[in-house]
């Protein structure tokens, strides 16, 4: 007899398994398909053990380079790369046994398997029949490689190679900075790589703000990390233990140069894992990029199968596939929905210094026609920032001079990415910048910083 759900769910990533235990809690019989690890890559690969090396990173940057000012001295240091990795996959196994308990708590059935849809309403798993009456593919992705660089997953790896390796290369070209090889080149710089990041965009970062890329790139050169933007990799050659990396410039025009090194990482994005689906044999089509086609409410070309987090395309970060996930399963279960606004989805770094943003760049607002007032306040004239030890960086208001509007609000700097959620909630609750500067803000905290900001964006900060 073929197992009857009212959702069946392929991918147990941060947008599958958070649509299980929604539509769950909503009543619903609710099976979830995973063939790997539950938690997906964001919690195995990505972005859960990243952090956890980023703390072992920041502890050891702050011994090896700044012990003296605070006061510590050492006869003998090591920082032994290979603990912090185990360390890493202990939080990773926590948090896969915290999903499968959930999964319990919550009657959501784990079906172990690779899933393959066989009609609107029906799925496949190794050979056994499922039937549901809405479906959606949550099957993620996975690295994107490119022309001329053979990823070996030794000497040159991606980021699913990278994050378990328990050994630091003695150097390392990055192929890409956006978020996942700007952390990398922080981790291994602090254990004492040599390291190059090569950027086919004009600046590190280049999705954020124009400001905030070029302080990353201060704080960057300070370090000792070496980048080439406007650059791109066009071939890696293997030399006895090491490899010979092909720089040239991005749009051809200049010499080429090369760059030994002893492990390259690629970081250039993603690709959608819709290979081996089904989804062109039931009707579901792709968009150019070959990601799958959603509408507002997240459903494919067939009305009973939606599709959410990466392979849709739309955003690839762990909480936008998670909000898609309980968007799907509040709207199954016939609940009221909202609509998502990607353009308001937060983004966060998490090298040091950290750098979040949410909204429109300034330079994005002033394109959309937008009169633009900005309000900056730096984090080397807060108190506890600098009582920490943590001066650098800034917050950056993008609001609308006409109505009050924010429209972006751009951070670099100490636990911007925990801050930047003051500023998701303004938006929701289409807050001005007057109205942050009135919300007291306890002293001494870094949360002042947004709250100064403010109030230069009305044109009175107090402390600057």
């Amino acid at each position: 007899m073929t197992e009857q759900y009212d959702l069946l769910i392929i991918g147990a990533g941060p947008g599958g398994y958070v649509a299980a235990i929604r539509a769950a809690q909503n009543g619903l019989k609710v099976g979830c398909v995973e063939r790997e690890a539950l938690g997906g890559v964001c919690l195995n690969w990505g972005c859960i053990p990243s952090k956890a090396l980023l703390k072992n990173a920041e502890l050891v940057s702050l011994i090896t380079r700044r012990a003296k000012e605070f006061g510590f001295s050492f006869e003998r240091f090591e920082a032994d790369y290979a603990v912090a990795v185990e360390r890493s996959r202990r939080v990773v196994r926590r948090l896969v046994g915290g999903i499968g308990y959930l999964f319990k708590k919550y009657g959501v059935e784990h079906i172990r398997g690779t899933a393959r849809l066989t009609g609107p309403q029906s799925v496949e798993v190794d050979g056994r029949a499922y039937r549901a009456n809405a479906i959606v593919v949550a099957t993620g992705a996975r690295p994107r490689t490119l022309p001329g660089i053979e990823v070996d997953g030794e000497r040159v790896m991606t980021y699913r190679e990278a994050i378990v390796a328990d050994s630091v290369p003695g150097s390392v070209v990055i192929v890409g900075a956006g978020a996942i090889g700007m952390e990398f080149a922080y981790v291994y710089r602090a254990y004492g790589a040599d390291v190059t990041l090569v950027e086919f965009l004009p600046r590190l970062l280049p999705m954020e703000d124009g400001e905030i890329s070029a302080e990353i790139e201060k704080a960057y050169k300070k370090l000792g990390i070496r980048f080439h933007t406007n650059s791109r990799v066009t071939a890696v050659e293997r030399a006895g233990q090491g490899l010979r990396v092909r720089v040239e410039p991005a749009q051809g025009n200049g010499p080429a140069q090369t760059i030994e090194a002893d492990r390259v990482l690629v970081a250039v994005g993603i690709r959608p894992n819709v290979e081996n689906v089904g989804l062109e044999e039931v009707g579901v089509a792709l968009d150019e990029r070959g990601f799958i086609r959603v509408d507002d409410h997240l459903r494919t070309t067939v009305p009973t199968i939606y599709a959410i987090g990466d392979v849709t395309g739309k955003l690839p970060l762990a909480h936008v596939a998670s909000h898609q996930g309980i968007f799907v399963a509040d709207l199954v279960a016939g609940k009221s929905v909202h609509l998502l606004d990607y353009d308001m989805m937060p983004r966060a770094t998490y090298c040091t210094p950290q750098v979040a943003s949410v909204g429109l760049t300034e330079e994005q607002a002033r394109e959309r026609g937008y009169q633009v007032v900005v309000g900056k306040f730096p984090f080397s004239a807060n108190g506890k920032a600098l009582g920490i030890g943590e001066g650098e960086g800034f917050v950056k208001i993008v609001a609308d001079a006409k109505y009050g509007e924010i429209l972006g609000a751009h951070m670099i700097g100490p636990e911007v990415t925990e801050l930047i959620a003051e500023f998701t909630l303004a938006r929701t609750l289409e807050s001005t910048p007057a109205e942050l500067a009135d919300a007291v803000h306890p002293h001494p905290t870094l949360s002042e910083v947004i709250a100064e900001a403010a109030l230069a964006a009305e044109g009175n900060p107090i402390h600057f």
